[in-house]
């Protein structure tokens, strides 16, 4: 009986950024917030990290550690942050597939948005979706996406 291994996701992003909310909004969670302190694991699949690992360059290379763990990576920007934490192809450094995801873009205008998604973008991601965990929107797209990726 092969049992085929349940593919797992890492997020990557700064605080605040909607890491763990996206985790409860996909988990069919009540949405509250919750500062992550320490690496955690959702239902087997979802790797939720602490924003400083992002923010403190001392500490990036634990997220390079546990995306060993993690068949995609996930860059999450929030659609109303000033700049991005990620650096053109920053994906490269796992050598693994990526995505991003604008989080909050009910707090952001058009302009905004397409800004996260073009240095989601630079950064690696290949594919960007953009959602609201307050209107619910693009989820559908994600959810859709992350259930095809798991079949391959």
């Amino acid at each position: 009986m092969d049992e085929k291994k349940k593919k797992r996701i890492i997020l990557i992003g700064r605080s605040m950024s909607g890491k763990t909310t996206l985790c409860q909004y996909m988990d069919n969670k009540e949405l509250k917030y919750h500062k992550t302190q320490t690496i955690q694991i959702f239902n087997d699949f979802v790797i939720d990290t602490p924003g400083e690992y992002l923010e403190r360059g001392s500490l990036r290379g634990a997220l390079t550690v546990t995306a060993v763990e993690a068949d995609l990576i996930v860059l999450v920007q929030e659609a109303d942050e000033e700049g991005t934490m990620f650096p053109p192809g920053y994906s490269s450094t796992f050598a693994k597939p990526c995505i991003g995801i604008v989080t909050k873009s009910d707090l952001a205008d058009e302009r905004k948005i397409e800004y996260c998604e073009k240095c989601l973008k630079m950064a690696g991601a290949k594919e960007v979706f953009v959602t609201s965990s307050y209107t619910g929107s693009g989820f559908e797209e994600l959810m859709d996406f992350l259930e095809k990726f798991s079949e391959k």
